[in-house]
């Protein structure tokens, strides 16, 4: 359960990031791909290279989406039903593929910061992650 807190450094921290989505997308897919390389597996026909089109195109939609989500921190599961019925009905992505992809946002995310991310702010974008994919992970039962 996200606190009042968690919600305000969630937004405060999540401003830069949906600023620059393909940026940010883009720099986690290329993080994720590499570091956990069956995740290739769902995008057979991409250009694997960094900062490809491709990438870029996929990273910006996966921002946008948690944008969706961060910005209905109180009903995130009706903020991202459509996408979670696409990831578990018609592309059968790997549920264990949801949480990888939230520590490369993490990483990418502290990366990026000017100085070592609070952690009050880490352990708020881990919930947030981890309350994405829970939600994305509930269509599958």
């Amino acid at each position: 359960m996200l606190t009042e807190d968690d919600k305000n450094h969630i937004r405060a921290i999540w401003g830069h990031v949906s600023s620059n989505p393909e940026l940010y997308g883009a720099e986690a897919l290329t993080r994720l791909f590499a570091a956990h390389h069956t995740t290739k597996t769902y995008f057979p026909h991409y250009d694997m290279s960094p900062g490809s089109a491709q990438i870029k195109a996929h990273g910006k939609k996966v921002v946008e989406a948690i944008t969706q989500a961060v910005n209905n921190l109180d009903d995130i599961a009706g903020a991202l039903a459509k996408l979670a019925d696409l990831h578990a009905e018609k592309l059968r992505v790997d549920p264990v593929n949801f949480p990888l992809l939230g520590h490369c946002l993490l990483v990418t995310i502290a990366a990026h910061n000017r100085g070592p991310l609070k952690p009050e702010f880490i352990l708020a974008l881990d919930k947030c992650f981890t309350s994405i994919g829970r939600v994305l992970i509930a269509q599958y039962r």
